[in-house]
């Protein structure tokens, strides 16, 4: 096995634990997969995805299953794997060339954010992180047609974070750690939101917003410094393109 592969399978299969910790599974259902690197595939599109039967608990790096686009299982392992799972997955991997990770969940406040009208709203501190970085795509029941994924892919665009309408959430990007922390920050987001609605009172606005400082933090938040080294630990990119984000400061 080459070194990079085996390096994928132990980060993938710690986030399966990290997951089950975090008690964001759904008995043996959901997904989180990972493209190989090209130095592991020789520029093959390849991805593992957790087999088929097993919770995350479970998941460990040897028994993470290897498959192609199709779903086809190339590393001989005796698993299954879901199709229903893959197919949501494969077209985003294949659209879109920085979507090396994807992350999706069934979590109780994501589903209850995207059974509500107004999706997430902007009233806490981690939906206003999310301002313009979030998708949405109607329901179309269980998905297992691939003709789906056109319109899936229209409805992401380029946001890494999606609110599934009625189904849960989903998060994809260059790295897992990037794409682990756009859903930590979504889930979050749900979480809080749930809470305050649940309280039967009306939601506080935040005041309006003036332009924050500019940090050294990249794709993992909104906020980004021209010319500059992500601070990120996982990400470590240099000159970053300006930009920057709202506050829930006063000015």
């Amino acid at each position: 096995m080459h070194p990079d592969e085996h390096a994928a399978r132990v980060q993938l299969a710690a986030c399966y634990r990290v997951f089950d910790l975090l008690g964001w599974t759904e008995l043996i259902y959901n997904h989180i997969t990972l493209r190989l690197p090209d130095s592991a595939t020789g520029g093959a599109r390849q991805f593992l995805i957790n087999p088929f039967g097993l919770h995350y608990n479970e998941v460990s790096a040897s028994n993470l299953v290897k498959i192609d686009p199709q779903g086809t299982v190339l590393d001989g392992s005796p698993y299954p794997v879901n199709p229903a799972g893959f197919t949501v997955h494969a077209a985003i991997h294949q659209a879109m060339p920085d979507a090396h990770c994807v992350m999706h969940t069934h979590t109780t406040a994501g589903m209850a954010v995207a059974c509500v009208q107004g999706g997430l709203q902007p009233t806490n501190f981690y939906s206003a992180q999310l301002v313009d970085r979030v998708a949405y795509h109607d329901f179309e029941g269980i998905t297992v047609h691939a003709d789906e994924a056109p319109r899936l892919l229209a409805s992401i665009g380029d946001k890494p974070a999606v609110i599934l309408r009625n189904h849960g959430l989903l998060a994809w990007g260059r790295t897992l750690p990037q794409t682990f922390a756009t859903l930590w920050t979504l889930q979050r987001a749900c979480e809080v939101q749930l809470a305050t609605l649940s309280m039967a009172r009306r939601s506080r606005s935040p005041p309006p917003w003036r332009p924050a400082a500019p940090t050294m933090l990249c794709n993992s938040t909104p906020t980004m410094v021209a010319g500059r080294t992500c601070s990120t630990p996982w990400c470590g990119r240099s000159n970053v393109p300006a930009r920057t984000t709202a506050t829930d400061e006063t000015p």
